[in-house]
């Protein structure tokens, strides 16, 4: 629509002046069906002309109701229901006709008063991603802002879980100093599982938080992001005025700057619309008392998720893998991760705790896990060798037992008797074994001693022990035999030439 003053304008450039419409509509930066409009040029249409202009007469009431049940309608869909009524006109005077006659599509916003200590409004903003090691993370800014003293509390995260989410509600509480009685949620999923109309389903940690600090969560309107306005504002604030052409190391850098931050620019501005003009430091003075005290204990926040440990003594959670002791291998586990540390319990019993990881594909171990593995596992060995000895030789049961009896090392010496076992065989080593029993001699280079004077006496050759050491390139290398002729060559070669002079 145009002012009067227009209108008259418009009216004098065009009966008086004698411009032309186009001329009119550049000079005054209008559309010239405004000026058409103002001038009434429909009076100058031939007759023809005038009955085609008005072909959609009949239908401008249709047009009136329809736009008043469906405001946001288009005139393409409106031209072609008329044409369903018998309308033969374009499309074009329907468009002109809805641009004048459509609702305004502007709404009006009640302004929101709150009260000291009323409420807070909640919100995730996401900011990206950033590599931690490996790992690819998103980062996310919680942030809660008290509404009548605007003071913003904000923190980044790597992730927008819920327990991210309740972490972020304490670090605000404990910051602000008090609980506000009502904090308002948009349809987030950390806060919302369901919504249908008026009905909403708050996720049952919310509740349980709401519970424990004695808040009561409220939710926004769907689509009407602008009940928390105040907290949407901030996010915009924080994407410009701190985070745009920022450099930091880690999150917990990030989070440090963004703590000093808030205390030297944000809390130092004026409260909005506040007619003392306040700053947000001193506002926040003031609300502090009337917020809701805090408890004496903190709501628990951690992540709680049952996991299946393996063959391996390790359980994955988050990307990574977690050591654990290996006599809880193959067992359904609980895994309680905070924001810095994970526990493995068996039950109620604690069996593994270590500092929580953001990288991926890590292993993070328990010297002590791995080294009653390796225990066990040498304890294993003996136990397996030992069991052969005694199937194959049957004296080795009472030597070991005098051994044992007399202080000696029973797994060394029973590696050694293996070793001489596989060298002489089981019926000489079983000999062997009786004939040190006898003379006393409990030791493994007592029975070595024997099994050597009697290959001696049988006139046998020498036997020889190779030793290798443990690096697997030399004990695994495989060595292909070569063929002797050429060295026999080479002695008859010698002979034929006969002795060198």
């Amino acid at each position: 629509m145009i002012s009067g003053e227009q209108r008259a304008k418009i009216r004098r450039l065009f009966f008086a002046e004698h411009w032309k419409v186009g001329t009119i509509a550049a000079e005054l930066g209008l559309h010239r069906d405004t000026v058409h409009h103002a001038i009434e040029s429909r009076a100058f249409l031939t007759p023809e002309l005038r009955v085609r202009a008005e072909m959609l007469d009949p239908y401008r009431n249709f047009i009136f109701v329809t736009l008043e049940q469906h405001p946001h309608l288009r005139a393409t869909r409106l031209h072609e229901m008329l044409r369903d009524r018998g309308y033969k006109g374009s499309v074009f005077p329907v468009r002109r006709f809805v641009a004048r006659t459509r609702p305004s599509k502007h709404e009006a916003f009640l302004r929101l008063s709150v009260l000291p200590g009323e409420q807070a409004q909640v919100d995730w903003a996401s900011f990206g991603s950033i590599m931690v090691g490996h790992a690819r993370r998103a980062l996310s800014c919680f942030l809660m802002v008290l509404s009548w003293s605007r003071a913003l509390f904000a923190r980044f995260y790597l992730d927008q879980t819920t327990e991210s989410f309740l972490r972020g509600h304490l670090a605000a509480f404990a910051t602000f100093g008090g609980v506000p009685r009502t904090i308002l949620y948009d349809n987030l999923k950390s806060a919302v599982l369901e919504r249908e109309g008026e009905l909403v389903r708050f996720h049952p940690r919310i509740l349980e938080l709401a519970g424990h600090y004695h808040f009561a969560p409220k939710p926004c309107a769907v689509a009407r992001g602008n009940e928390k306005g105040r907290v949407e504002r901030r996010v915009r604030d924080l994407r410009e005025a701190f985070f745009a052409a920022r450099d930091f190391r880690s999150v917990d850098d990030l989070n440090a700057q963004l703590d000093a931050w808030l205390d030297r620019v944000q809390r130092a501005r004026l409260v909005p619309s506040d007619p003392e003009k306040r700053i947000v430091r001193d506002a926040l003075v003031e609300e502090r008392p009337r917020l809701l005290p805090l408890p004496e204990h903190p709501a628990p926040t951690d992540l709680v998720r049952a996991v299946a440990s393996g063959k391996t003594p390790y359980i994955r959670f988050d990307r990574n893998d977690y050591s654990i002791p290996h006599t809880h291998v193959r067992k359904t586990l609980s895994v309680v991760a905070s924001e810095t540390l994970v526990r493995v319990l068996d039950g109620m019993t604690e069996i593994a705790r270590h500092p929580r990881s953001y990288d991926a594909g890590q292993q993070l171990e328990d010297e002590r896990h791995l080294a009653a593995l390796t225990a066990d596992k040498r304890k294993a060995r003996e136990h397996r060798g030992r069991n052969r000895l005694f199937a194959v030789c049957a004296a080795a049961k009472a030597f070991l037992a005098e051994i044992a009896l007399h202080g000696g090392h029973l797994g060394g010496t029973t590696s050694r008797l293996l070793r001489l076992l596989d060298l002489y065989g089981a019926a000489a080593l079983d000999a062997a074994i009786r004939d040190a029993h006898e003379r006393g001699a409990f030791r493994a280079e007592s029975v070595a001693h024997v099994l050597d004077q009697r290959r001696r006496a049988d006139g046998d050759k020498p036997v020889l022990l190779v030793q290798l050491p443990d690096d697997p390139r030399v004990r695994d290398q495989v060595v292909h035999p070569h063929r002797l002729d050429a060295y026999d060559n080479l002695a008859a070669r010698g002979d034929k030439d006969g002795p060198h002079e």
